[in-house]
């Protein structure tokens, strides 16, 4: 008798319902579904098929061979397996720990050449931005030395930023320069005026001002005779920069700059004479004002002027 699934009696029925109704469409069953189903259960029952044969084959084998299987030899040969077995297992073992040992320590050693390069890494990062910091620090200091407008040239100043007890010694250093500077060269105020900014730090009020000021600044009336401190030569007459119109006049080991200057009576190679008029005061270049900033330099350091000269 055909065995039917609920699914298939419950088609029939909608099968038979539709055509009394006059709705019947016929509907296809799906061939491959049931060819599937129908190859599990014929694999299915296969392999049942052999489990029972080997399972009868055992049995069959069992009872033949009852004298041999519990007799002495039988049971001397499965403990020759066994001790066999265990011959094995220390092979096995053996094998294992040099395999464990061998690639193992390798990968320990690749462990630690990996620590190793993570540590190169962190290490440049940490340079990286260190170096990026020390950038940021010298473009900050940079900014930071534009001259201000009244006296104010945008000259580079080194070791600005000290601690107070190192600029106690800086500022000792200057005057025993200033003191030796005054023993061999005698100096002359260049231009009549007001004080408008000393030498050193100060507040100013504008962004492109720095804070530290490397000369002084003597404000006086535009057009005003600019006279020159000592005897020298000019090394660089140029309008160029925030110093605008500026000379560098050097005498002997010692650079005077005269800056912001309305106009220019030397050109670069003259030589001048104490008290000579060689320039007017105006305010090109960096400033607000009509000013003269007069600078002091002596192997590359900064001298405050008002230490050389009865300002």
């Amino acid at each position: 008798m055909e065995r039917v699934s609920v699914e298939e009696r419950i088609r029939r029925a909608e099968d038979i319902y539709n055509r009394k109704n006059g709705t019947y469409t016929r509907s296809v069953p799906n061939v491959e579904k049931n060819c599937k189903i129908a190859k599990k259960r014929k694999v299915k029952r296969l392999l049942m098929q052999i489990f029972v044969c080997l399972l009868i084959y055992i049995i069959f084998y069992a009872v033949i061979n009852r004298n041999y299987i519990f007799s002495e030899d039988f049971r001397n040969s499965v403990g020759t397996f066994l001790n066999e077995k265990t011959k094995i297992g220390d092979w096995y073992n053996s094998a294992k720990g040099y395999i464990q040992s061998k690639f193992l320590d390798e990968s320990k050693a690749k462990t630690k050449e990996n620590k190793v390069d993570d540590k190169e890494k962190g290490r440049e990062q940490t340079n990286s931005v260190e170096n990026k910091k020390q950038e940021q620090k010298k473009d900050e200091t940079k900014e930071s030395k534009k001259d201000e407008n009244i006296g104010g040239a945008a000259e580079n100043t080194e070791n600005i930023s000290k601690k107070n007890n190192e600029k106690l010694t800086e500022q000792q250093i200057m005057e025993n320069e200033a003191k030796e500077i005054k023993n061999y060269i005698k100096f002359i105020v260049p231009v009549k005026g007001r004080i408008s900014s000393s030498f050193g730090w100060r507040n100013p009020t504008l962004s492109t001002v720095p804070k530290y000021h490397t000369g002084v600044d003597i404000a006086a009336t535009e057009g005003t005779k600019i006279k020159s401190a000592t005897d020298g030569k000019v090394i660089m007459a140029s309008s160029v920069g925030d110093y605008g119109k500026h000379y560098q006049i050097q005498t002997k080991d010692v650079i005077l700059v005269y800056a912001h200057c309305k106009k220019l009576y030397l050109k670069e190679g003259d030589t001048v004479k104490q008290g000579q008029e060689i320039a007017e005061v105006g305010s090109t270049g960096n400033s607000t004002g009509p000013h003269l900033h007069f600078e002091i330099r002596r192997n590359g350091r900064k001298i405050d002027p008002q230490l050389v000269l009865d300002l």
